[in-house]
């Protein structure tokens, strides 16, 4: 088996103070990536760095809140003052503001969608004008989830801002084929504080707090796992074990890897010389409309004790 090693290379992981952002972190040091860690929070951010550098990695801290393009310029420069290039950047900050439609704020809107979507986007158009300067490819790990693939109740936002991160890395990877730099996007589910607010989960993420595994079920069937479980992706996107995957949507969890699919047409039906609206009231039952597309997150399948 080949031995991923990302020595020389340098990341910038956004929000990686905790979390998924912290396990994504320790996966890049731990095979040999210099990584930029960023967090809104001073001291979250350097006791990252702490349990980075003592774990044997090299890593410093950029405390910035990501959206505005000044911070991913300034994420960009601090890889290159500190390790003199950019390789890896993972997009993973991210905030909740969840509300039902009908209560969502412009303020809930528009929170979300900047540090999901908008500073996906800044941090990711920095982040390639270096790699294209250096002209030596690249990765960019964009970090997705279920509700943007199937949508959830009470996250208008964060399931559109989610959404447009897996169109987006679709659209890059076509356009950054050319200088080698692999965009991906990754659905991680994991025991983190976002999905303790799952009442199924909750108890499964307050034993885990307490030292006790995650029962197979969860690991298997659910896909559900700890932020480590989550984290061997990202280097392994990084290396050069995975120069030929692009514009692909991975999920990850638990003992379970998987490939999302794309959108596409799954039935069609044809009318000579156009639909009228009758005709579609017509044939939708029986045709297109036989079997419709579900939507939402399945909920976990709980085992009866």
């Amino acid at each position: 088996m080949p031995t991923i090693d990302l020595t020389g290379k340098a990341a910038v992981v956004t929000g990686s103070g905790r979390g998924l952002g912290l396990a994504y972190a320790h996966a890049l040091a731990a095979h040999g990536a210099s990584v930029v860690v960023n967090d809104v929070d001073e001291a979250v951010a350097e006791q990252a760095v702490k349990s980075i550098t003592e774990a044997g990695g090299s890593a410093v801290a950029e405390v910035v809140p990501v959206g505005a393009a000044e911070a991913a310029d300034r994420l960009v420069s601090r890889a290159v003052e500190e390790f003199g290039r950019l390789d890896v950047l993972v997009s993973n900050a991210g905030i909740l503001r969840d509300k039902v439609l009908w209560k969502m704020t412009d303020e809930d809107f528009d929170a979300v969608i900047t540090t999901h979507l908008r500073a996906t986007f800044t941090c990711a158009r920095a982040a390639v004008v270096r790699m294209r300067e250096q002209g030596e490819g690249g990765t960019l790990v964009l970090v997705g989830s279920p509700a943007g693939q199937r949508g959830n109740f009470g996250q208008t936002n964060y399931a559109a801002a989610k959404a447009g991160i897996a169109a987006m890395a679709r659209t890059w990877s076509m356009e950054l084929s050319r200088a080698n730099i692999t965009v991906n996007t990754i659905v991680p589910v994991a025991a983190t504080a976002m999905t303790e607010t799952i009442p199924a989960f909750a108890p499964y993420v307050e034993a885990l707090r307490k030292g006790e595994p995650l029962p197979d079920f969860l690991r298997k069937r659910e896909g559900f796992g700890t932020p480590e479980d989550c984290a061997a992706l990202v280097p392994f996107l990084a290396s050069d074990a995975a120069r030929g995957i692009t514009g692909q949507c991975i999920g990850i969890g638990g003992d379970k890897v998987a490939l999302w699919s794309h959108p596409q047409e799954i039935r069609t039906a044809y009318a000579d010389g156009g639909w009228t609206s009758d005709a579609l009231a017509d044939a939708w039952p029986t045709s297109v409309g036989a079997e419709p597309q579900t939507v939402g997150i399945p909920a976990p399948r709980i085992p009866e004790a």
